[in-house]
Protein backbone atom coordinates (compact mmCIF):
# COMPACT_ATOMS: atom_id res chain seq x y z
CA UNK A 1 0.00 0.00 0.00
CA UNK A 2 1.36 3.40 -0.92
CA UNK A 3 0.34 6.31 1.30
CA UNK A 4 1.03 9.97 1.78
CA UNK A 5 2.03 11.17 5.25
CA UNK A 6 -1.06 13.40 5.30
CA UNK A 7 -3.14 10.20 4.98
CA UNK A 8 -1.43 8.34 7.80
CA UNK A 9 -4.78 7.47 9.40
CA UNK A 10 -5.64 5.37 6.32
CA UNK A 11 -2.35 3.50 6.67
CA UNK A 12 -3.03 2.93 10.39
CA UNK A 13 -6.52 1.58 9.61
CA UNK A 14 -5.00 -0.75 7.00
CA UNK A 15 -2.55 -2.14 9.57
CA UNK A 16 -5.31 -2.66 12.14
CA UNK A 17 -7.50 -4.45 9.58
CA UNK A 18 -4.57 -6.63 8.45
CA UNK A 19 -3.30 -7.55 11.92
CA UNK A 20 -3.61 -11.25 12.63
CA UNK A 21 -1.02 -11.29 15.43
CA UNK A 22 -0.71 -9.29 18.64
CA UNK A 23 2.97 -8.73 17.83
CA UNK A 24 3.55 -6.21 15.06
CA UNK A 25 7.21 -5.68 14.21
CA UNK A 26 7.96 -2.37 12.52
CA UNK A 27 10.94 -2.47 10.20
CA UNK A 28 11.90 0.76 8.51
CA UNK A 29 14.81 3.16 8.30
CA UNK A 30 15.34 5.98 10.77
CA UNK A 31 13.03 8.89 10.01
CA UNK A 32 10.48 6.85 8.05
CA UNK A 33 7.61 7.61 10.44
CA UNK A 34 7.36 4.44 12.54
CA UNK A 35 6.44 6.29 15.73
CA UNK A 36 4.03 8.58 13.88
CA UNK A 37 2.29 5.56 12.37
CA UNK A 38 2.16 3.79 15.74
CA UNK A 39 0.65 6.93 17.27
CA UNK A 40 -2.11 6.87 14.63
CA UNK A 41 -2.73 3.17 15.33
CA UNK A 42 -3.00 3.79 19.08
CA UNK A 43 -5.46 6.65 18.59
CA UNK A 44 -7.66 4.49 16.35
CA UNK A 45 -7.61 1.77 19.02
CA UNK A 46 -8.99 4.19 21.61
CA UNK A 47 -5.90 5.52 23.36
CA UNK A 48 -6.76 8.96 24.73
CA UNK A 49 -3.60 9.73 26.68
CA UNK A 50 -0.53 11.41 25.19
CA UNK A 51 1.47 9.04 22.99
CA UNK A 52 5.22 9.44 22.77
CA UNK A 53 8.29 7.58 21.56
CA UNK A 54 9.64 5.12 24.12
CA UNK A 55 13.23 5.61 22.93
CA UNK A 56 14.59 6.16 26.44
CA UNK A 57 11.94 4.23 28.38
CA UNK A 58 12.19 1.24 25.98
CA UNK A 59 8.45 0.55 26.41
CA UNK A 60 5.35 2.70 26.88
CA UNK A 61 2.02 1.26 27.98
CA UNK A 62 -1.34 2.60 26.82
CA UNK A 63 -4.93 1.61 27.53
CA UNK A 64 -6.91 1.02 24.37
CA UNK A 65 -10.63 0.45 24.08
CA UNK A 66 -10.33 -3.35 23.97
CA UNK A 67 -6.85 -4.13 25.31
CA UNK A 68 -3.62 -2.68 26.56
CA UNK A 69 -1.04 -1.63 24.00
CA UNK A 70 2.71 -1.83 24.55
CA UNK A 71 4.89 0.29 22.29
CA UNK A 72 8.52 -0.85 22.29
CA UNK A 73 11.49 0.98 20.83
CA UNK A 74 14.42 -1.45 20.96
CA UNK A 75 16.89 0.79 19.12
CA UNK A 76 19.14 1.13 22.19
CA UNK A 77 18.99 -2.57 23.13
CA UNK A 78 22.11 -4.45 22.04
CA UNK A 79 21.67 -7.99 23.35
CA UNK A 80 18.96 -10.49 24.25
CA UNK A 81 20.28 -10.35 27.82
CA UNK A 82 19.28 -6.67 27.95
CA UNK A 83 15.75 -7.66 26.90
CA UNK A 84 15.64 -10.20 29.72
CA UNK A 85 16.95 -7.56 32.15
CA UNK A 86 13.95 -5.31 31.43
CA UNK A 87 11.59 -8.28 31.95
CA UNK A 88 10.37 -8.36 28.36
CA UNK A 89 8.79 -11.81 28.78
CA UNK A 90 6.13 -10.37 31.10
CA UNK A 91 4.85 -8.14 28.30
CA UNK A 92 4.29 -11.20 26.10
CA UNK A 93 2.38 -13.12 28.76
CA UNK A 94 -0.57 -10.73 28.67
CA UNK A 95 -3.48 -10.34 26.27
CA UNK A 96 -2.24 -7.10 24.76
CA UNK A 97 -1.11 -5.62 21.47
CA UNK A 98 2.64 -5.13 21.11
CA UNK A 99 3.97 -2.63 18.56
CA UNK A 100 7.74 -3.04 18.30
CA UNK A 101 10.22 -0.74 16.59
CA UNK A 102 13.71 -2.10 15.79
CA UNK A 103 12.58 -5.70 16.49
CA UNK A 104 15.50 -7.87 15.32
CA UNK A 105 16.62 -8.96 18.81
CA UNK A 106 13.15 -9.91 19.98
CA UNK A 107 12.25 -12.26 17.12
CA UNK A 108 13.90 -15.35 18.69
CA UNK A 109 11.86 -15.05 21.89
CA UNK A 110 8.34 -14.54 20.51
CA UNK A 111 6.14 -17.24 19.05
CA UNK A 112 4.24 -15.34 16.37
CA UNK A 113 4.43 -11.95 14.69
CA UNK A 114 3.82 -9.92 11.59
CA UNK A 115 6.25 -7.54 9.99
CA UNK A 116 5.10 -4.06 9.10
CA UNK A 117 7.68 -2.76 6.63
CA UNK A 118 7.84 0.86 5.59
CA UNK A 119 9.83 2.02 2.59
CA UNK A 120 10.49 5.70 1.98
CA UNK A 121 9.60 6.85 -1.54
CA UNK A 122 10.21 10.57 -0.95
CA UNK A 123 9.69 13.14 1.79
CA UNK A 124 5.89 12.67 1.78
CA UNK A 125 5.28 9.17 0.39
CA UNK A 126 5.77 5.71 1.86
CA UNK A 127 5.08 2.14 0.82
CA UNK A 128 3.69 -0.15 3.51
CA UNK A 129 3.90 -3.95 3.41
CA UNK A 130 2.40 -6.22 6.04
CA UNK A 131 3.60 -9.82 6.14
CA UNK A 132 1.59 -12.91 6.83
CA UNK A 133 1.83 -14.20 10.38
CA UNK A 134 5.12 -15.92 11.13
CA UNK A 135 4.81 -18.72 13.69
CA UNK A 136 7.79 -20.35 15.34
Amino acid sequence: MEYQLKDIDKAAAHIIASAKSDNLLFEAPMGSGKTTLITAICKQLGVTEAISSPTYNIVNEYSGTDKDIYHFDLYRINTIDELHDIGVEEYFDSASLRLIEWPSLIVPIISDYQYVKIRIINSTSRILNISDVVRR
